[in-house]
């Protein structure tokens, strides 16, 4: 059985931006941003009740954990944002920094997912506006 410190453990350990558990099985990612969870999304494959551990989570990341239906996610960095969502989806959290805000890569302004979900509290709303943003920066 993996537990949530392990899950914890192995992001720092291998350099991941997420790794999620079913408690047997361990998914792993190196990719940044939102795009792991795209890609989970997308594969079909059903993540109710998976246990992530995650570097930096912000609204976006949040609403699509829920939409996976994870049931626990520990994230090195959380903005206040994603813990409302967390905790209106029933998510138990756990982290390290909590932070007002998730801020771009060049450090100059917001980061685009956080500003693409802004007024969206609906996590199938949520990837659709995410997929899109993602589209539109490529």
């Amino acid at each position: 059985m993996i537990s949530n410190e392990r899950l914890k453990a192995l992001l720092a350990e291998e350099n991941l931006t997420c790794v999620l558990s079913d408690g047997n099985r361990l998914i792993k990612s190196r990719e940044r941003g939102v795009k792991p969870l795209i890609g989970f999304i997308e594969s079909g494959k059903s993540f109710k009740g998976f246990t992530a551990a995650d570097k930096v989570v912000g609204k976006a990341a949040a609403l699509l954990y829920a939409l996976m239906g994870v049931s626990s996610l520990y994230a090195s960095v959380i903005s206040e944002g994603a813990l409302t969502v967390c905790k209106s989806f029933g998510i138990s959290v756990e982290y390290g920094t909590l932070t007002q805000n998730i801020i771009n890569r060049r450090g100059d302004g917001f980061c685009p997912m956080e500003q693409a979900v802004a007024d969206i509290s609906d996590p199938q709303t949520a990837f659709n506006a995410v997929k899109e943003k993602l589209k539109n920066l490529s």
